[in-house]
């Protein structure tokens, strides 16, 4: 029995310690490694008779192994494509069984109903987990973020808002102060007034900012690396079918969950809207194992996945049709009809289940919920298209800042040091904020703000006008001169919009989670009111002038400075991330301003044109390109009139190709094979002279299968022959058992002639999800296409470095 040492380390890999929560799927692949009867037969036509074969009379009768029944067969390995073909084969196969036997039964019947009724199952656990973890971080960072300004006595677990609510001794004027809240100031020093009660809060401010930053970063780094970032991009790529095992697993669901808390309350500009759709995915991934046809199915997970990124958006904006669209627009590989509804029912529940919870207490989903009285005129898309030109300006602007950052990050000694690069950022970010009211605050409540419709008792400075109380119109404020502290707060947002925008470069990408969806919208909206208090002041003073005259009158509400912040809020993230429709729908029912879908469409198209005029990739994209992700954009078309042939592996002057023999070789020639090369997969043919095309089989197989029938099947040695073909022929009796290998091939890889242009190969990859395809002349096999060659070569037409396609 000659063993070889690969076999076991091989196999030992594959299985030690991976639980079945670790098994990422990424973009269409859901890993397993750990699961037995791992993989249903996927050739029904030889599932039958593998168990027992007559060796022909020679060797007598000999127990032959059924494969397909060994654990990890038909399973993928880290960082590599899966095949969408032969999943859905898979799908196929068991949906027509379990139809077949429940014809036979009650039982199977019953069995049969639970299959079709556990995609619904599933998404409403999905929804439900998805809500709570939701519910339960907008509470806690709500919580940590007052905790950086003081604390409240009487019940330590409320923050600001909540503990003055339970105040008696607090009027509606005054609301936001009461003797239960105290400053640190107040709490230390019994005073709130003067230099040094200043000089305290400010650095308790700092202090809970770096502590905050420290533990989000430190858990990160040390037991859920994959935590970081938003997660967009991953997901996109796992969604197209690329495996990264770990990064949607439990301990980056439970890291992420505790940390995306802290980093949002440490003062950061980031947000918590896109690493929620990290952890929904999370929750969708785990939550599979519940159910067999998705534990076991690669494609089938990804669906899953779809709708838990769609259920992730709609617990962070309060948006469950903004949601689907965003995971049929920007995040989705394959989205069918069956999974938009499936898709349309987690984000329901998701909703309902946030809402339950109200953690905000205000009945609402979100925090920014504002209702606009006055129409806005038409003459207003002027200023909402300059808008939207500063949002694709600021977003090609902010992606190529922060790619350039990113990749001096990746490439210098700055990658090294994430903890000390962490808190240099905190610090800086607490330092510079704490002096403004507008960037002391979070994000999302300078965003809550900046949206707001200033009534008769709002204190805001934003609403500090020279007020005229007997000329109102219907109960609305008409346009007013602005007072003392309007000038003020223009003057501070202008400072926080220069803050913003730079800080955020180099806050997104950090080893914490962070999110760009708030920042943007911070960004956006800031400009956006300034322009609004512009025009509002214009059209006060000349209500004269051509522009105004038709619509503004002496007395009215002409102009709504919140509305020109909402729809600068949706240049802006339309720049970064460019979206269109989902980014719309999003928005309206983040605001609830349905009226105003035309200025919100206006700015998000021009705010994607500027940008794409400036750089075609999404922020998204760039990130995938930066990190060498095997990720195909179905948005960009391939125009370059090159062949197949000038793609393929091996080139010209390079060594054949790699094959397997159907009848030729011993398991110690295909062990070799083995050993020597690093390929995913192998193609089978009738012999080397031939080169006649019989299937492909894939290494992570052949490893797994020959390691099983060494310790469970008698006779196998390395001089053992192997045959891929449907019959085995007779074998003298003194030679070893003989090892039958056919139900692991793919008997139908996908082929294309040499001939092919390369635009039509682009076309394939994308809309069928292949890993690799074979090329042939007349017959004869002559090279194979990965899916990173595609990705190359692409890269090479675009003038890009062909060799920052990383993973295989």
């Amino acid at each position: 029995m000659d063993n070889k040492g690969f076999h076991r380390s091989s196999l030992t890999s594959f299985h030690s310690g991976i639980s079945d929560e670790d098994m990422v799927e990424i973009t269409e692949a859901t890993l397993d490694f750990s699961a037995t009867d791992d993989v249903p037969p996927i050739y029904r036509d030889m599932a039958g008779g593998l168990s027992s074969h007559n060796g022909n009379g020679l060797n007598g009768p000999v127990n032959m192994m059924d494969f397909l029944e060994v654990p990890g067969v038909g399973t993928y390995e880290d960082f590599n494509t899966i095949d969408w073909v032969r999943e859905k084969s898979r799908d196929r196969d068991r949906h027509r069984e379990i139809l077949s036997k429940s014809r036979e039964s009650t039982w199977a019947l019953l069995c049969s109903v639970s299959d079709a009724f556990s995609g619904w199952m599933l998404m409403l656990l999905i929804g439900l987990l998805a809500g709570s973890l939701a519910g339960l971080i907008d509470i806690s960072s709500h919580w940590m973020t007052d905790l950086k300004e003081g604390i409240c006595l009487p019940w330590f677990w409320f923050n600001h808002e909540q503990c003055c609510w339970q105040s008696t001794d607090v009027s509606f004027e005054d609301r936001n102060n009461c003797p239960e809240w105290r400053s640190w100031s107040q709490l230390f020093l019994g005073k709130s007034e003067g230099a040094f009660p200043y000089i305290l809060n400010y650095f308790m401010y700092v202090l809970w900012a770096l502590l905050f930053s420290l533990l989000a970063v430190l858990l990160v780094r040390n037991f859920a690396p994959y935590a970081c970032g938003s997660g967009i991009p991953e997901i996109k790529t796992i969604l197209s079918g690329f495996i990264i095992r770990g990064y949607l697993g439990k301990w980056t669901l439970i890291i992420k969950t505790m940390t995306l808390g802290l980093a949002v309350s440490s003062g950061l500009s980031l947000g918590k809207e896109g690493p929620l759709i990290h952890v929904a995915c999370c929750c969708g991934n785990i939550l599979c194992h519940l159910f067999t046809k998705y534990r076991k199915n690669e494609a089938k997970r990804r669906e899953v996945l779809s709708a838990a990124a769609a259920a992730g958006v709609s617990v962070a904006f309060g948006a469950p049709i903004g949601g689907v669209l965003f995971s049929l627009e920007e995040v989705s590989y394959y989205f069918p009809l069956k999974t938009l509804w499936r898709s349309f029912f987690a984000a329901l529940v998701a909703a309902f289940t946030l809402r339950s919870i109200n953690p905000f207490g205000n009945s609402r989903l979100v925090l920014f919920y504002v209702e606009f009285h006055a129409p806005w005129h038409l003459l207003e898309l002027i200023p909402f298209i300059l808008l939207g030109i500063f949002g694709g300006l600021w977003g090609a602007f902010f992606i190529r800042a922060n790619i350039a950052w990113c990749h001096r990050r990746k490439t210098t000694r700055l990658g090294r040091y994430p903890v000390a690069e962490v808190l240099a950022v905190t610090a800086i970010t607490a330092i510079l904020a704490f002096p403004n009211d507008y960037t002391r605050i979070s994000s999302s409540e300078l965003i809550s703000e900046l949206f707001n419709d200033c009534g008769l008792l709002d204190s805001s400075k934003l609403c500090d006008y020279i007020n005229d109380y007997n000329n109102t119109n219907g109960g609305n404020l008409p346009d007013r001169a602005a007072g003392k502290g309007l000038y003020t707060a223009l003057w501070q947002l202008s400072l926080a919009l220069i803050f913003k925008a730079v800080i955020t470069i180099f806050t997104f990408g950090m080893k914490v989670p962070s999110g760009l969806f708030i920042p943007s919208m911070a960004v956006g909206a800031i400009m956006g009111r300034l322009l609004g208090v512009a025009m509002e002041q214009l059209s006060f003073y000349h209500r004269d002038w051509a522009i105004f005259s038709g619509w503004c009158s002496q007395g009215a509400d002409c102009v709504t400075p919140g509305l020109y912040a909402m729809v600068g809020a949706a240049a802006c993230l339309g720049g970064a991330t460019r979206m269109t429709v989902s980014l719309v729908v999003i928005m309206f029912e983040l605001t609830g301003g349905l009226e105003y879908i035309v200025p919100l469409m206006a700015a998000a198209m021009t705010s994607k044109w500027v940008a794409d005029a400036l750089g075609r990739e999404s922020i998204y994209d760039a990130h995938i390109r930066l990190n060498g992700y095997p990720f195909l954009e179905a948005k960009e078309e391939f125009s370059h009139k090159t062949l197949a042939m000038d793609v393929m592996r091996p080139r010209h002057n390079d060594p054949g190709l790699t094959t397997i023999t159907q009848d030729s070789m011993s398991v110690e020639d295909i062990e070799a094979i083995i050993n020597e090369t690093t390929y995913s997969g192998f193609p089978v043919v009738i012999s080397r002279e031939s080169q006649r095309l019989v299937g492909f089989v894939l290494r992570r197989d052949l490893i797994i299968s020959i390691e099983s029938a060494r310790k469970k099947q008698d006779g196998i040695v390395s001089t053992s022959r192997i045959y891929f073909t449907e019959h085995m022929p007779p074998q003298p009796p003194t030679s070893p058992s003989s090892l039958k290998l056919r139900a692991i091939m793919d008997l139908s890889p996908f082929t294309i002639t040499d001939q092919t242009p390369m635009e039509i190969v682009v076309d394939i990859f994308r809309k069928l999800g292949l890993r690799q395809c074979l090329v042939t002349h007349n017959g004869r096999l002559l090279g194979i296409i990965t899916k990173k060659d595609v990705l190359k070569h692409i890269a090479q037409m675009a003038n890009q470095d062909p060799d920052s396609i990383l993973f295989n």
